[in-house]
């Protein structure tokens, strides 16, 4: 009996030394703060093994899958992550960027659509909304996304340059010039912005000389291409 009970008591202990699925999760995030990815995702498979529903650790799996590269396992753990809780904006929205990362626009499009009704508040899934749409080819709508995040934050300088490859998909080269010379201000170092002002105002206004200090600015930033138009029309 002493046996027994000794034995009855270690189980006790054991179970009681068990970490709670709280406890698991904030382990979890906690090496997704530091960039542990696998580590991470070792606490949030130890969750899902007590409960295979939750949709925080699905979608936190998923994430620290995604970060490492490791897209097409991702994509089924967040379709875990939306059977469990479809009410949340977050799975759809990264299961849209693990779509989008594959190239599968259209896809990512749908599934950026569900997040956005879900949570309209979130100028993140109309930048990468908008992203998507850019890479369709679908300009217009583009353009209207990337306004969204722009309202929101003005100062935001990849929106302005997306922005203004849209109006250029569109034929608006004013307006793409007024994109991209705020996007220089505010991201200088951005050299194919530069290349793209330089062609623009050397195609489409006939600026040469603005044009040729833009494409020698690009070239100077790396960007190799400006040295076809230089070589060709600024000497």
């Amino acid at each position: 009996m002493k046996n027994l009970w000794i034995l009855g008591l270690l189980c006790v202990s054991l179970f009681a030394c068990s970490p709670s699925e709280e406890e698991l999760l904030k382990s979890g995030i906690e090496k997704m703060d530091a960039q542990a990815w696998p580590e991470a995702v070792t606490y949030f498979d130890q969750l899902l093994e007590k409960n295979p529903n939750n949709a925080i650790a699905l979608n936190a799996k998923g994430v620290a899958l995604f970060q490492q590269g490791k897209i097409q396992e991702a994509i089924p753990v967040f379709d875990q992550a939306i059977q469990a809780d479809s009410t949340s904006y977050k799975a759809w929205f990264n299961r849209g960027n693990a779509k989008m990362a594959l190239e599968n626009y259209k896809q990512a499009l749908a599934d950026f659509n569900i997040a956005t009704a879900l949570d309209a508040t979130q100028t993140d899934i109309y930048f990468n909304r908008g992203t998507a749409l850019l890479n369709m080819e679908e300009y217009e709508d583009a353009m209207l996304d990337f306004q969204t995040v722009l309202q929101a934050n003005p100062n935001q300088a990849e929106a302005h340059f997306r922005k203004a490859k849209a109006e250029l998909g569109m034929n608006d080269p004013i307006h793409g010039l007024e994109s991209l010379t705020n996007t220089v201000n505010l991201d200088p170092k951005n050299a194919e912005a530069y290349y793209l002002l330089g062609v623009t105002r050397m195609s489409a206004l006939g600026q040469k000389n603005e044009g040729c200090a833009d494409l020698k600015m690009a070239l100077s930033l790396g960007y190799a291409e400006a040295q076809t138009w230089i070589t060709d029309f600024c000497e």
